[in-house]
């Protein structure tokens, strides 16, 4: 993994949890940054600590001129782009197949696909160029079932299948799907006070477990190493799905 020189990269749910110590990390180590979020408010205050290394691009990801608009700011302030990583999400609907709508679960991949690719394919030909790369959020939710978990975890494993795609159709590219652990953030306490009715018994005590007994990651754990894969991940993680604490990714792992 080499960290030399400073990097021009893209960060979508930058404005808390993973996607915020993310964004620190990066700030940390003199990386030049466009942070999309939905509000200006959550992240004004790191455009007004870095000025020279932060824009803010605040809108709704499944407007998908927002992520055109990104590479354009990227563009035109800094003259490349090196990364995108695309860190956003939504968990809703959490609702069995039997009862949710379809609209639902179209809203669902809207925002966790599409407003991926929204950004991704304006991206790729400055990627070419940097022989840059590509980082995909994913969750264990694309490979196990959780009850009402649908939506999400069908999205998420779409994220898988495309870092795949992204392998073999951009060689000059890495792209590399991220599973980040059970985190602490707003999403858990989500699934713990809004959602638990929605899911099975067994599904609702384990993450309230985790919570009361410190089974939780800090968000930085798995948000440093995303970071890190953004700044230098090797072509021989092209196209994988891997768990953000696997050995094979023990030189991007918190010092």
């Amino acid at each position: 993994m080499s960290e030399s020189q400073e990097k021009v990269i893209i960060l979508t749910g930058a404005s808390r949890g993973i996607g915020a110590a993310s964004a620190q990390y990066l700030l940390s180590q003199h990386h030049k940054l466009v942070l999309v979020s939905r509000t200006h408010a959550a992240l004004d205050q790191l455009h007004f600590q870095y000025p020279d290394q932060v824009e803010v691009l605040a809108g709704d990801v499944s407007d998908f001129a927002l992520g055109e608009k990104a590479v354009e700011i990227a563009v035109s302030r800094w003259g490349r782009l090196d990364s995108v990583i695309v860190n956003h999400g939504t968990l809703d609907p959490v609702k069995k197949v039997a009862d949710v709508g379809v609209e639902e679960w179209r809203r669902a991949f809207d925002v966790n696909v599409f407003a991926g690719i929204a950004v991704i394919k304006p991206s790729i030909p400055h990627l070419r160029k940097s022989h840059g790369r590509i980082i995909l959020t994913s969750s264990g939710a694309s490979v196990s079932a959780y009850q009402g978990w649908g939506a999400y975890g069908a999205s998420k494993a779409v994220l898988n299948h495309l870092a795949l795609t992204l392998s073999v159709e951009e060689p000059d590219i890495t792209t590399v799907s991220v599973r980040p652990g059970v985190v602490d953030t707003e999403m858990q306490r989500e699934i713990r006070e809004v959602h638990k009715g929605a899911m099975s018994e067994k599904d609702g005590k384990k993450f309230a477990g985790l919570k009361s007994e410190g089974g939780l990651l800090r968000p930085e754990q798995p948000g440093w190493v995303i970071a890190k894969l953004g700044v230098g991940a090797g072509r021989e993680l092209s196209g994988r799905f891997v768990n953000w604490n696997e050995e094979d990714l023990g030189a991007f792992q918190e010092e």
